[in-house]
């Protein structure tokens, strides 16, 4: 027991007096918080901008209540130089130009941007139908719609951006944290002297685990302690404390990656190379920017075998969706799993020395 708090405490200081290691292990990601959660704070639907050529009674006529509707989803300029208008919707600087002759509505637009064209000509369709509705003397349509967002109105931006940087931040700082540690250990024999002491193996493994853990829980305290700041809002949900068992997996798991690339490296550049290799893409691949909703079917089916996707997902379902405890198990055993499987590729390459 004393040799596992003797090693612990000497891991511990290590990484605190570490300038570089305490930089990128935790205020290097918490400055992607704060950058993005700045950015991001009051970020809404964006509006499509449209030119109005002349008078357009369609629109012009519309209930103060059909108006504020359409002025959450269009920004209309009016103008009365057509020429002009039709220039600059060809140019791309405007999604489409609407205007009316008689009893026609025409809509310019380009097809260069199929997009923002084709949600100008829905709106402006719909429209053109409550104007022939009303013109028929149906004042109550016999269906209507109404659309609404699943979450809750208070969510915001940084309800997604703490969970995925946090699990990024996590699996950084202990992959980095193992492999340069094992690497700088061994080349200066620290290793050798640990193995010719009385202290047991277990109590070594045991100490690198607890102090991974201690950081991954500084940094989920100082993230989480940012984000609830009035300026950000995050709000968590009642299952938030449900983290705390994905948070000690992931880092099982992205300690036993550190611990594969320590045993492969013989320097700590190569070690830091390897372990870059490895958590930088997966941050893209799985989630943790940004969500994989539109990404192509096959990369949202290769992201599943990335570790993090499944520690940034789970982190996600408690924290912020409110799902229970339950959910995260299926996800808690991938992250197991992967630390059971790569622990042993650790233990088949590691070597006390380098001799």
């Amino acid at each position: 027991m004393t040799g596992f708090v003797s090693l612990s405490t000497a891991m511990a200081r290590g990484f605190f007096r570490d300038r570089t290691a305490l930089f990128f292990t935790i205020l290097f990601p918490l400055m992607f918080l704060v950058l993005f959660g700045g950015l991001f704070k009051d970020a809404g639907a964006s509006k499509t901008d449209i030119l109005q050529i002349g008078a357009v009674p369609v629109v012009d006529q519309l209930p103060a209540e059909a108006a504020a509707g359409l002025d959450q989803v269009l920004s209309v300029t009016r103008t009365a130089d057509r020429a002009a208008a039709l220039d600059e919707v060809r140019r791309g600087d405007k999604a489409a130009a609407i205007e009316q002759v008689g009893g026609e509505l025409i809509v310019h637009y380009s097809a260069a941007d199929a997009v923002k064209s084709a949600t100008v000509r829905g709106i402006v369709e719909s429209l053109v139908q409550q104007s022939n509705l009303a013109a028929a003397g149906v004042t109550t349509p016999a269906v209507t719609m109404r659309s609404q967002p699943v979450e809750d109105q208070s969510l915001k931006a940084i309800q997604y951006m703490t969970p995925g940087l946090l699990g990024w931040a996590i699996a950084t700082g202990a992959t980095f944290g193992a492999a340069l540690t094992l690497v700088t250990w061994r080349q200066k024999k620290i290793l050798r002297r640990l193995r010719l002491s009385p202290v047991p193996v277990a109590s070594i493994i045991g100490a690198r685990v607890s102090v991974s853990i201690a950081i991954a829980a500084a940094q989920c305290a100082m993230f989480i302690g940012v984000a609830l700041l009035p300026y950000f809002g995050l709000k968590l949900s009642d299952q938030w404390w449900a983290f705390i068992p994905v948070m000690i997996a992931g880092t099982l798991a992205f300690l036993s990656i550190g611990l594969v690339a320590g045993a492969a490296s013989k320097t700590p550049e190569a070690a830091s190379a390897i372990a870059n290799l490895i958590t930088l893409p997966m941050a893209f691949l799985s989630g943790a920017f940004f969500p994989l909703d539109g990404a192509p079917k096959w990369l949202q089916q290769v992201s599943e075998f990335f570790p993090l996707k499944h520690l940034v997902s789970s982190m996600q379902d408690v924290m912020v969706r409110g799902e229970s405890f339950a959910v995260t198990l299926p996800d808690i055993g991938i992250l197991l799993g992967f630390t059971v499987v790569l622990a042993a590729v650790a233990a088949f390459l590691f070597r006390w020395d380098d001799a």
